[in-house]
Parts: C-alpha cells; structure tokens; sequence
C-alpha cells in the first residue's frame, strides 16, 4: 500500500492518458469534471498565497498535467456527445445556466471567455514568462558574483552560499520551465475551440442522421450540451491561466498577494481620498449617474481618511517610543556581560576558531574594502578567485575582511591560520611607480618598497603619473597594488589551506566526470589523507592539481606498486609534464643551471633513510659550495624574464628542491622527465663538484 501511496501521481498520470481510449461511465466522468474544477481553484488559491514562485516549484510539471486531465476529460465529454448527445448532469447543468434558454447568448460568452483568456491571459503569461526566463538566466553571473563577494567579506558561511547558489540555479530552471509551460496553456484554449466545432458539427450531423427530428431542436440541444461542455472546461483553464500569469508575476513580492495587496493600498490614504474627491466632482456633473458615483466617493473619501488618522497615529507612536527607549530590549532581554558569556563553556570554545586567510587593514583603507563607499576590494578578490581556480585547479576559501584598531591607518596584515605572513602599507590618495633598471628621468615621490615582490618604488602623487609613465615608470593604483601582495600570498600559501573537506570536495567534482575512477581509487587504493598530502606537495612547488584525473591515476599506479609519498609525487610531476613545461617554458626554450655527474653523485650519496623516510644529509663544505655556485648562477637569469630553473636527475630532485628553498624560495627544482621533448634547453650554468680551495694558515 505504501509502495502505490508513494507512486500515486505516476499512477494518475497513465490513468489521464487512459481517458483518451477508455470509455467513462456517466457518474464518473460528472465526478471528474467537478474533481477538475476544484483542483483548478486549489492551484489558483496557491499562487496567490505564496509568497516566493519556488515555493511552488512543481508548477510547470502540474501545469502539464492538469492540461492533459482536462484534455483527457474533453475526449471522453466528446465521445459521450456524438454517440448520445447527452454527457452527464454536470455538462448540461452548465449549458443550461450559462445559455438561459437562448443558444445565441451561450455562444457568445462562451467565445467571450475562450477569447479573453487567448488573447489577454494566456498571451500576457507567456510574454512576462519568456521576459522572466531571458534576464533570470541573464542575471546568474551577477548573483554569483554577488554571493561570492558576500562569502568572501564573511557575511555568510559556505553553507548559506551554497543554499543561495542553489536557490538561484532552481529559479533560471523554474522560469525556463514556465516559458515552455506557457505554450501548453495557448495550445490548450486552442485545442478548445476546435473541440467545441467537432462537438456542434458532428453531433448535429450524427443527431440529424440517424436519429432525424426537428432541425432547431437538434441544433439547440446540441449547441447546449457543447457549451456546457465547453465552460466545464475553460473555466479550469481560465483560472489555471490565470495562476500561470500570478506565478510569473510575484518577482517582488515580499509576502502572500493578499497581504501585499491590503498593505499596500492601505498605505496610501492621500491616494485613495484622492480618488474619492474627484469621484464626487463627477458625480456633480450633469447626466452622469449621480447616486453611484456620490456613493462611491464618500467610501473612498472617509475610508482614506480613516487610513490616514491611523498612519499617523502609529507614526506618532513609533517616534514616541523611540525617543523615550521602548523600543530597547527589556531589561531581561538584554545582553549578558562578558564574564556571564563565558560561564558557559560551549561559548569559550567560540575563541577556538581560526581563519583560513584574513586580512586585517587600517582605517583609511576602509573606502577600499566598504563597497557601500565605492570599494572595488571584494569583487577583485572574486575575479582573482576565479580566474587561480581556473589555473591552478584548487578554491582557496574564503577571506575574512575586517579592521583593526591596533595597525596604523594605512597599513594592512594578511594572517594564514591566525599567523602574520605579510604586512604592507599603502597610501590611498597616492600612485606606486615601480622604478624601472634605466629610468629616463627622476621623479618625486616617497620612497618605499613594493610589497609583493620587493621593487624599489616610489608613492607618487596623481598628477605626476602621466610623466612617471613617459619615464619608463609602471604605476599601480593603491587597490591593485594590496591585491597583488594578497594574492602572492595566497599563491605561496596555498598549499597550507587545502584541507581534508577540499581534498573530498575535489574528488567529488572529479567524480561527476570520472566516476569509475573515483570508484576504484577513493578510499580503497588511495585513502584522502594520502591524496591531500600529494596535492599538497604540488601546490608547494607551484604545479596545478587541475587535471586531477591524471594525478589520481598516476598516484595510484605508483602506490600499488609500494612507493612512498615522496616518490609518488615526483611520478605525478612527470606524468604532468606538460603543465609543468607550460609553466616554466618562455618561446619554446627553457634556461636552467644544471649539476654535474660528480655534483649529483655526491648528493645521491648523501640521502639517509630512517624510519621517518628519506632525507638530505649534506656536509655544509658540499652545501655552501653549491649555494655559493648558484649564487653566482642566479645572476644571469635578472635581464631574464624566465623564474630561474635548475634542472636535476629526478632521484634527487625532491630533496635539492627543500634544501634550495630555505636559501632562494623563488627558484624552482626541475627533472629531466617533467619537460617535454619539444623544448630546447639552455644551460646558463653549471653546478660542479669541485673543491674549494684550502684556506692559508695565518701566523700571529
């Protein structure tokens, strides 16, 4: 029983279809005619009560259901029609009532209301449907981008942007829907005539044939029935016409129809005493229908004013409250005090929340962040977001904005996990020009560093900018300039904020695209932690995770066959070669310093296994020889616009890569295996095992 209860309008539906075939008796076909009507009011009583159009999201799918109800009752009306000329008590009730006895009238509102609802109706539906569908669709980017901006500043969670997401995503779904739907409407009022025609043709032919009789009193039996069968049916249709044009229209509505309908006509007594008055001016006029209009004019004219006296009266006490402080918390609402807060312990726990990034700023760069004050800050964090999800293959989460009393009023601190990793300082009204290797000229300005990557600058005023420019200067507005040091540091952090749930947020967008895959990889083969240490490892060195199918694959493959991390990563590195060739190679030429045979031996020999794994263990002669070495190497990559590369045996390139890090974080470790055949490289230099020159012995 449970199983038909949860099927039941599946049932319904191949039941409808049914009527097309199967003859009905009488008494159920009378008693789904009056089934249809109801329901029709049901639906129209919704759409009027409703306050959001999604709150009735099933409106187009019962839309087409209820058309093909009402068709499948016209079919099995029509059959009962030309084969009896009678179709049940229902029908001819209704034909009897709307005619009067006289077919003529009949006729003509029944015309009246199928052509009101074609022509008005129906037609208006389907433009405000087609309207709404075409600026709901086009309207998605800017609300995305809107939710994005609102998750980044911290006024909602990930969970209200997802809600909120996902609301927008079923309104385009709705309001497309509904511009299809609107055409079943149209195609139903029309389908009605021509059933109507059929019904009067082809029963009085049928009636005259083989029954014979009095030519008008076939016609007006016949004309009757097919009107009452008629109006049995557009009366539905209208009121569902009518639902569809409510449902498309309730764009801003902020409550039921009736309760903005009432609240808002109440709200304008000048209006409606207004109105009243110049009713009862044209009641005055000679040869116009003086009673009604006086009548109508004085219930206007003292129902406004009654509104009114009460507008004012809650107005008035509105402010009097106001100002004496009723409307202030009563005294056993208010706040508790800090100690009484935190006598709770579930509330101290509250301090225990660290953000992943947040970005702290002093007052006078409030105008930047404020968007009410023009501030552009959070819709280029948006774009940023995007376009590094877009190269890098990886969300990094939100960043909490706010200000802080303890910084000066134009610097700012960006923190990763509560911690300070980056601290600049700008000035609002002034232009950063980055001093270019040979400038033309000198201009004035505050000297300073720029924060993301450590140019000489200086802060120049608005009006020097064209002749910075002129000299050769790059000039920065103060805003570019602050979210270019916030997204350095996002870029060199990342690897830090992806977490366990991102890791499984990936996974499970790969999974819509893969999901074999996933399936056999996640968690059997591969566990989460494992993968998120992986992506870790190639966030760290600057690699894009995006083509995550190929890392998974790979990773799994070097797992099965009993490698440890380390080793995994460097086998994703060259099975994502391309990327990385892309990354680091300018014009088809890739410059790099390399190590010399002897050089690699003796690091090969310096790897120490312990139970922790495999480490670099370097003398510190060996290690100053090869900084030494690279320091003079660097030198040659400054005129270059190539990040400096230096290409190892893929053995050692893990650990050379760390212990390079600590003294030059900028330059990246390569392998022979993660570049491409197609590149040409140029060595620039040579790292090798020669050793240094013994010191001389100084007497004293």
């Amino acid at each position: 029983m449970k199983r038909i209860l949860d099927n039941i309008i599946s049932l319904a539906v191949v039941v409808i279809v049914l009527f097309l075939v199967i003859p009905l008796p009488l008494w159920i076909l009378d008693f789904l005619l009056v089934l249809n009507i109801g329901l029709s009011i049901m639906i129209l009583m919704i759409t009027m009560t409703i306050k959001d159009a999604l709150e009735f999201s099933i409106y187009p799918s019962l839309l087409l259901i209820t058309t093909l109800f009402r068709l499948g009752l016209n079919v099995s009306t029509t059959r009962q029609i030309l084969q009896y000329g009678y179709a049940g008590e229902v029908i001819a009730n209704f034909g009897r009532l709307i005619t009067g006895g006289n077919i003529v009238v009949g006729v003509v509102i029944f015309l009246i209301i199928v052509l009101v609802q074609m022509i008005v109706i129906t037609k208006g539906a389907e433009r405000v449907s087609e309207v709404a569908a075409r600026f709901t669709l086009d309207a998605m980017p800017g609300k995305q981008m809107a939710i994005d901006a609102d998750l980044s500043s911290g006024l909602i969670d990930e969970q209200q942007a997802r809600i909120r997401r996902e609301k927008i995503q079923k309104e385009a779904d709705f309001y497309g829907a509904m511009d299809g739907a609107t055409k079943i409407v149209k195609g139903d009022a029309t389908m009605s005539i021509i059933i109507t025609m059929i019904n009067i043709i082809g029963g009085l032919i049928l009636r005259m044939v083989f029954e014979g009789g009095d030519l008008m009193t076939v016609l007006q039996n016949s004309i009757i029935v097919t009107i009452g069968d008629g109006l049995v049916s557009q009366i539905p249709s209208l009121m569902i016409s009518t639902a569809t044009g409510m449902i498309v229209t309730r764009s801003v509505s902020e409550g039921s129809l009736n309760k903005d309908v009432i609240g808002q006509f109440m709200a304008q007594p000048r209006a409606i005493m207004a109105t009243g008055t110049i009713l009862i001016f044209l009641a005055i006029i000679p040869n116009t229908p003086t009673f009604p209009l006086l009548m109508g004019g004085v219930v206007l004219l003292g129902g406004g004013y009654v509104l009114g006296r009460r507008y004012a009266q809650e107005q008035a006490a509105a402010a009097a409250a106001e100002e004496s402080g009723e409307l202030a918390a009563p005294p056993e609402a208010a706040a508790p005090s800090e100690s009484d807060y935190y006598k709770d312990i579930n509330n101290v726990y509250s301090l225990l929340a660290v953000e992943p990034i947040e970005m702290e700023f002093g007052y006078s760069l409030i105008p930047m962040v404020d968007e009410n004050h023009g501030g552009k800050l959070i819709s280029r964090i948006v774009i940023f977001r995007r376009q590094y999800a877009q190269d890098m293959g990886f969300v990094f989460p939100s960043i909490r904005l706010h200000d802080s009393s303890a910084l000066g009023t134009n610097q700012y601190v960006v923190r990763i996990k509560g911690e300070e990793v980056a601290r600049g300082e700008i000035l609002v009204d002034y232009y950063l020009a980055l001093e270019p290797p040979n400038p033309l000229g000198e201009i004035d300005g505050i000297e300073t560093i720029e924060p993301a990557y450590g140019i000489p600058s200086r802060w120049i005023l608005p009006e020097h900018k064209e002749m910075a420019e002129i000299y050769g200067y790059n000039v920065i507005d103060p805003l570019s300039v602050m979210l270019t040091h916030l997204s350095e540091v996002v870029k060199k952090h990342a690897y830090e904020l992806i977490n366990r749930a991102e890791t499984i947020q990936l996974v499970e967008n790969l999974k819509r695209t893969s999901p074999e895959l996933v399936e056999e990889a996640v968690p059997s083969i591969i566990s989460y932690a494992t993968l998120e240490k992986i992506l870790r490892n190639l966030l760290q060195e600057g690699v894009p995770i995006k083509d995550l199918g190929t890392i998974l694959e790979t990773a799994v493959d070097s797992i099965t066959q009993g490698r440890d991390i380390d080793m995994t990563t460097e086998q994703v590195r060259g099975a994502l070669s391309r990327t990385i060739t892309r990354r680091f190679c300018e014009d088809g030429q890739l410059r790099v310093v390399t190590l010399d045979a002897e050089m690699e031996k003796k690091i090969i020999s310096s790897l120490t296994r312990n139970e922790q794994g495999v480490y670099l263990a370097m003398g510190p002669d060996l290690m100053q020889s090869i900084i030494s070495q690279l320091a003079e190497h660097l030198k040659k990559f400054s005129d270059l616009a190539q990040t400096p590369v230096i290409l190892v045996s893929q053995v050692i390139r893990g650990y050379f890569s760390r212990m390079i890090t600590q003294f030059y974080p900028n330059v990246y470790v390569l392998s022979f295996n993660e570049i491409t055949n197609s590149v040409q490289i140029q060595a620039l230099g040579n790292i090798t095992a020669e050793t240094p020159a013994p010191r001389k012995a100084v007497g004293i």
